[in-house]
């Protein structure tokens, strides 16, 4: 099929696309799309300069260029947005407080199963979250505990611009030699340093909640470690461990000194380049860095 044809085909598909996430809000369903978006602006302004002879350049030459042209602006667009997030007032380890509004749990088809599947595993609630990131905005996450209390499930709803919501989940475990198995599908960048006894995986392109848990308890079971009561509250426990990464990565250079980010931002260089960096490949191949 030629490329006049390609262009207007994949522009109706993203529009489609476009339309069907802001129900389902699927990071898989964005990422193809934004590779669509890229796509059509590299076939597409390379289409139209050939058409109107713009530049007399070969075909494929024309599209390449085109196609560094789109990760240029994206890298200078994500560059100002990391660098406006630094000096801002949004708090990069939010702190969380209880919620008792009873508005935890979003009334929605597809989040409510979810709900009522993890009530068939054997979970129970055990407390509901809020943490307030800036202009009255909240996430708010709903905490669940096995029978035995040795696997902590942290659900988090994250409002988008368009009025959707999108869901994550985070499974942790605590082994008795004190280390601590974090696996979740979190598609927002991190880019800093966990501590030595955290192991860390991150599956953004997961949303299968079943399928989640079951790599969860696989890495424990193929690290030999066994879980033990976590035996802190989720409220004082995630705070904790906030004010543990702000001070980790605080000291290994991820984020300026307290005293000095009014003036230098909250991320130093070589943090802004990480986040950068992970943006891209959360963003374009739905991959977090690898901290284990």
């Amino acid at each position: 099929m030629e490329p006049q044809y390609l262009v207007p085909a994949a522009i109706v598909i993203s529009m489609i696309l476009l339309q069907v996430n802001q129900r389902m809000a699927s990071p898989v369903m964005s990422i193809v799309d934004r590779w669509l978006r890229w796509l059509v602006f590299s076939f597409g302004a390379a289409q139209l300069c050939r058409d109107f002879s713009w530049i007399d350049r070969p075909y494929w030459v024309l599209v390449a260029s085109f196609f560094l042209l789109w990760f240029l602006a994206g890298t200078l667009y994500n560059w100002l947005a990391i660098s406006a997030l630094s000096v801002s007032p949004l708090p990069l380890f939010p702190r969380y407080s209880l919620n008792q509004s009873g508005e935890e749990w979003p009334v929605q088809p597809r989040l409510l199963r979810a709900r009522e599947w993890l009530r068939s595993e054997g979970f129970r609630q055990v407390q509901a979250l809020k943490a307030e990131i800036g202009g009255g905005i909240h996430l708010r996450s709903s905490v669940y505990e096995d029978a035995a209390g040795t696997l902590r499930l942290q659900v988090t709803f994250l409002p988008q611009s368009a009025g959707s919501i999108v869901v994550c989940h985070e499974f942790t475990s605590v082994a008795a030699d004190g280390s601590r198995y974090v696996t979740d599908n979190l598609h927002i960048p991190f880019a800093g340093f966990y501590p030595e006894n955290w192991y860390v995986e991150r599956r953004p392109r997961c949303r299968s909640l079943r399928r989640l848990l079951a790599r969860h308890r696989g890495r424990l079971a193929a690290a030999g470690a066994v879980a033990v009561p976590i035996g802190v509250d989720p409220l004082s426990d995630f705070n904790a461990a906030h004010h543990e990464l702000d001070r980790l990565n605080t000291e290994l250079g991820f984020l300026n000194p307290q005293n000095k980010r009014e003036d230098l931002g909250k991320l130093t260089h070589e943090g802004r380049y990480r986040v950068w960096k992970e943006i891209w490949t959360l963003n374009y191949l739905g991959r977090s860095a690898r901290y284990e």
